[in-house]
């Protein structure tokens, strides 16, 4: 399926992303697609958007919709708006609605219009509590905004938002880190992301780091950092369930659970990727080609592969095992036709002799020692 026509959904659960590609500044360490607002027609983006999405059969079968960036809360509230409805009107009967927004772009008055309009889930990039921090991130916005976003979330009537946090940011230590979660446990999130800082080529923070003007924290602090993610969060019952990932009980991202079951979605916009009937598409990862390419009624895919049933089975099992409840084994053979116990055998022998394996009969889960290092391992299920 290459995105220009009706589809069908082939699993339960899938989701909708929406994918908007604009920032009002680029953040050192961002690796993903956006560009800045001031240079487009973002009336025409936004257009352009809504008519990809009437290409598409959603109605019922979507269960999640996702409006993620670069940054929504970039785009004025009337193209914001504009869009959140509509997605809503495409999918009535999605459980799940979550916008992302970042501190300092929204207000209660807006807040209260995305309620109002459906959305259910706040994701806020927090990143830090540290103010110094957030200035070397290139964060546009102050420790006390994202404190009174959350505030006003609440008031608008969120019952169910998350924030995102990084670690391991340089000139950083266990001690700030430690006290980085503090703060955010003191403002009662339901759900968590926590990432290691990545340097992804070519972004501002790599150039600096090759050319020796930022120093990396080191592995050693980097891991201690993620334990005590773990554990800091799991002591004020924000548990992991995901290696990046934690939440109250029953407030799990359910548009993210569907990636990690390795579950369809329809993405929507500029590089935007979606992945039906076991093909993986991806829009363009240029705004001025995506809009040409809409507006003239032609294909807005760039590139596509169609997995084997071998690659679907492997790319199953790293997806699954990044989930803490690890690879369901009846749930992965209906999926995938596929004996995990068999086609893994070797590298499960082979981490389990390790510690870093667990199993019994009816699942295969990465051990806590695992964890921190997992990206390894999976590669080892990725091919076999």
């Amino acid at each position: 399926m290459s995105g220009n026509g009706g589809s069908k959904f082939d699993s339960d659960g899938p989701g909708l992303y929406v994918h908007v590609p604009f920032c009002l500044a680029k953040c050192r360490y961002c690796g993903f697609y956006s560009r800045p607002i001031d240079q487009y027609d973002v009336g025409a983006v936004v257009s352009a958007m809504i008519a990809e999405m009437e290409r598409y059969e959603l109605g019922d079968g979507i269960k999640t919709i996702y409006i993620g960036g670069g940054s929504p809360s970039a785009l004025e509230r009337e193209h914001l708006l504009r869009l959140v409805a509509r997605a809503k009107q495409r999918c009535l009967a999605a459980q799940e609605f979550t916008v992302e927004v970042n501190p300092g772009q929204v207000d209660m008055e807006l807040l209260r219009e995305l309620r109002t309009a459906g959305v259910n889930r706040l994701s806020i990039g927090a990143q830090s509590f540290i103010q110094r921090e957030l200035d070397f991130l290139g964060r546009g916005h102050t420790v006390e905004c994202t404190r009174r976003v959350v505030r006003q979330g609440r008031s608008a009537g969120f019952d169910n938002i998350s924030l995102d946090l990084i670690f391991a940011v340089p000139g950083t230590d266990l001690d700030s880190w430690k006290q980085n979660l503090r703060w955010v446990i003191e403002l009662q999130p339901d759900h968590i992301s926590a990432y290691g800082l990545s340097y992804e080529y070519g972004t501002p923070l790599s150039r600096d780091l090759a050319a020796g003007l930022v120093e990396a924290v080191d592995e050693d602090t980097d891991r201690a950092m993620f334990e005590l993610t773990i554990d800091e969060l799991a002591q004020a019952g924000i548990d992991q369930y995901e290696i990046s990932n934690f939440a109250r009980h029953d407030f799990e991202c359910r548009h993210n659970l569907n990636y990690w079951a390795n579950g369809s979605y329809t993405g929507i916009g500029p590089d935007a990727t979606s992945y039906l009937h076991g093909t993986r598409s991806s829009n363009f990862a240029d705004i001025d080609k995506y809009v040409r390419a809409v507006t003239s009624g032609e294909s807005t895919v760039e590139s596509s592969e169609t997995l084997s049933d071998l690659e679907r089975a492997c790319e199953t099992a790293v997806l699954n095992l990044r989930r803490r409840r690890g690879i369901d084994l009846a749930e992965f053979k209906s999926q995938t036709g596929y004996d995990a116990l068999q086609l893994f055998a070797e590298p499960i022998r082979r981490y389990r002799k390790l510690g870093l394996i667990e199993m019994n009969s009816a699942r295969v889960s990465l051990t806590r020692q695992a964890l921190g290092i997992a990206d390894s391992i999976l590669c080892d299920f990725a091919l076999v």
